[in-house]
């Protein structure tokens, strides 16, 4: 249900420590940086705790005041399962009809958004596969992600971000705008932009 992209140690020489997780925001997340979607996910390779814990806090004080917060979902042989949401959209979203009683199902007792990322860090820790729910944290169409679910992910109308089941041409235009936004944003990024000023206001 999920694509999770990865660090890699190619990336990692090019860039140094310091960048790899600024060059994964721009990269992956371009799309909740412009306000344009709730959430993205991907997979950081870190040498130490203590550098990944510094490189969280430091992006989350210069994040935080555009209503942009990095958690670790996840540690996993250095590797580190970073969501990078906004708040107020993942509130918006928990809130909509239907996912309350979809997410029970899966042992949520709430949508208040702190409870539910607890729940899910459990439901990640207690699997060694994504939880197909993640999907309503990164903001997929609830009929989406239970068709995905029902399907076995098989039989979707078309594939991207997700893979979709119900609105297709909805989702096209919106896999396109999400390109076009990582185009965009990798480009400023490369001319100098840094991270806080592609990122919206929240």
């Amino acid at each position: 249900m999920v694509y999770c992209p990865s660090t890699s140690e190619q990336d990692k020489q090019e860039k140094g420590l310091d960048g790899m997780l600024e060059k994964y925001l721009i990269e992956h997340c371009s799309p909740t940086l412009a306000s344009l979607k709730t959430a993205n996910l991907f997979t950081y390779a870190y040498t130490s705790e203590q550098e990944l814990s510094q490189d969280i806090f430091r992006w989350n004080n210069q994040l935080a005041d555009k209503g942009i917060e990095l958690i670790v979902l996840r540690r996993k042989e250095r590797a580190a399962l970073i969501y990078v949401c906004r708040t107020s959209y993942l509130k918006r979203d928990l809130s909509q009809p239907g996912v309350a009683y979809f997410l029970r199902k899966y042992g949520y007792r709430s949508v208040e958004p702190a409870y539910a990322l607890q729940r899910l860090k459990q439901r990640l820790a207690e699997s060694g596969e994504f939880p197909h729910e993640i999907g309503v944290f990164l903001g997929y169409p609830l009929g989406d992600v239970i068709g995905f679910i029902k399907n076995a992910g098989k039989s979707s109308k078309c594939s991207g971000c997700w893979k979709v089941y119900c609105n297709e041409c909805e989702a096209i235009r919106t896999f396109a705008k999400y390109k076009k936004c990582r185009e965009i944003y990798v480009r400023l990024w490369k001319d100098g932009r840094s991270v806080r000023q592609l990122t919206v206001a929240a």
